[in-house]
């Protein structure tokens, strides 16, 4: 624990009664020493700072009345100007106060406690820099073999994960056989063509450009394995939900890209795969489940953005969409009221054209610019031409039309074609939802 004290003494103060009174009340490692400032020179507060081995720490009189706290004295405010030294001086460190003033013939000693240190600013700028930097790389990788001396603090790295109970559930399979990788592509291949033809022409049109794996072009795949039994019976945590062990495995495959990220490496992650299929491939156990296809090596480039920004395919959501205050739904501001402010700015988009019905209709998925909202109380069969949204309200209802239509606008739609598909108040006030949505972010939208 990362204590605080703070002091008050007056001049000439003993250290044996000072050492004494942080005895009686302080337990634990004393990290700073914080005090009015004058007082650093008094010889019985350089004592106490030499024998705890601690930081000292100094506020102004202006410093410390400006910390309100528990136990204020009148006095004490017209001789120092702070109302209560002792408490002052901890808070000033920004450490939380435990125990408030207490006190002895000629001093007052009041005990706090600091969070656990973050690192320096230079040192935070480059944590946030290699997530801002880290990129799904499938262009440029070099034929450059990556050595053990850089892989391994990568692989180390992943390692390092936090995982439920401590169960370590992955596995990394290196793979460098250039026929294992063909295999491997095959399948990709064959994936990428039935995601083609399930688009809408100017979708596909736009996915034809798209590079979407680099199996044959990086020098080295990995394929990340995930145990969901590894650890038995009672590992902690995994009982109430399985998933937990997938969770841990994917945490794994983070680590290991912003790793790589700072060693250089460029890394692709491919998912246009049949479980199945390349797991034969792969030659699996039945009991481990791919979590992820890595492609992995140096690069030529990192992008400034990623590829699917640049090309047009897709936007990122804002971080102010995706944060809720206390319960579902409430945000610092009214998604509603936002929505209809935008749209009075809002730029005209260009892009495809989607059909969405508002109802429980399924039998036009085959089409491939129809997306269904279901808003029935039934989880209806997966399937992502069918978005469930079971509105407890019509306001809320409300909310999901207009969060609907900015995230399809974020995939580059650019025309919205609503329709009520089941009549009701809450499929009614979805589709307003649909169309305020649709107009805060530029989307043209009609009526079916």
């Amino acid at each position: 624990m990362n204590v605080v004290i703070g002091v008050g003494l007056r001049s000439g103060t003993p250290y044996t009664e000072l050492i004494e009174l942080v005895r009686r009340h302080c337990s634990g490692d004393v990290r700073v020493i914080a005090t009015r400032t004058g007082r650093e020179s008094e010889p019985a507060l350089q004592q106490l700072v030499d024998e705890l081995g601690a930081d000292l720490r100094t506020f102004s009189a202006a410093e410390l009345a400006g910390c309100e706290t528990p136990t204020p004295s009148d006095r004490v405010l017209h001789l120092t100007g702070s109302p209560s030294v002792a408490e002052a001086a901890v808070l000033a460190t920004g450490a939380h106060l435990l125990i408030p003033k207490q006190q002895s013939p000629n001093a007052t000693l009041a005990v706090g406690r600091l969070p656990a240190p973050g690192y320096p600013a230079d040192e935070r700028e480059v944590v946030q820099r290699v997530i801002a930097e880290r990129r799904d790389v499938r262009r440029g990788f070099l034929d450059v073999p990556v050595a053990d001396a850089v892989l391994m603090p990568v692989l180390e790295a992943a390692h390092r994960a936090p995982s439920v109970g401590l169960s370590q559930p992955w596995d990394f399979l290196l793979i460098r056989d250039a026929g294992t990788r063909r295999k491997v592509h095959d399948l990709a291949v064959a994936q990428r063509d039935v995601f083609a033809v399930s688009l809408p022409d100017d979708r596909r049109a736009a996915f034809d450009g798209l590079k979407v794996e680099a199996i044959l072009d990086a020098p080295l795949n990995i394929a990340v394995t995930c145990d969901p039994g590894r650890g038995g019976r009672h590992v902690l945590g995994r009982h109430a939900d399985p998933r937990t062990t997938r969770f841990s495995a994917a945490i794994a495959i983070q680590n290991f890209w912003l790793a790589a990220r700072a060693e250089g490496l460029g890394v692709g992650w491919v998912s246009f795969f049949e479980p199945g299929e390349i797991a034969a491939v792969l030659g699996l156990p039945a009991h481990l489940e791919l979590i992820g296809y890595l492609c992995v090596g140096y690069v030529d480039e990192f992008a400034p953005a990623p590829e699917l920004v640049r090309s047009g395919w897709a936007r990122r959501r804002p971080v102010s969409w995706a944060i809720h205050q206390e319960q579902w739904g409430h945000r610092d501001a009214s998604i509603v009221t936002d929505a209809l402010s935008a749209a009075q700015t809002a730029v005209p988009a260009a892009g495809h054209r989607i059909q969405v019905l508002v109802g429980g209709e399924t039998s036009r998925l085959r089409e491939p610019d129809v997306l269904v909202v279901d808003l029935r109380a039934e989880q209806p069969p997966p399937d992502f031409g069918v978005l469930w949204r079971p509105a407890r309200t019509p306001e809320e209802a409300l909310e999901y039309g207009v969060e609907i239509a900015r995230d399809l606008a974020l995939q580059n739609a650019g025309h919205l074609v609503v329709q009520v598909a089941e009549r009701s108040e809450h499929a009614e006030a979805l589709a307003r939802g649909l169309t305020i949505g649709a107009s805060a972010c530029g989307l043209t939208h009609s009526s079916a």
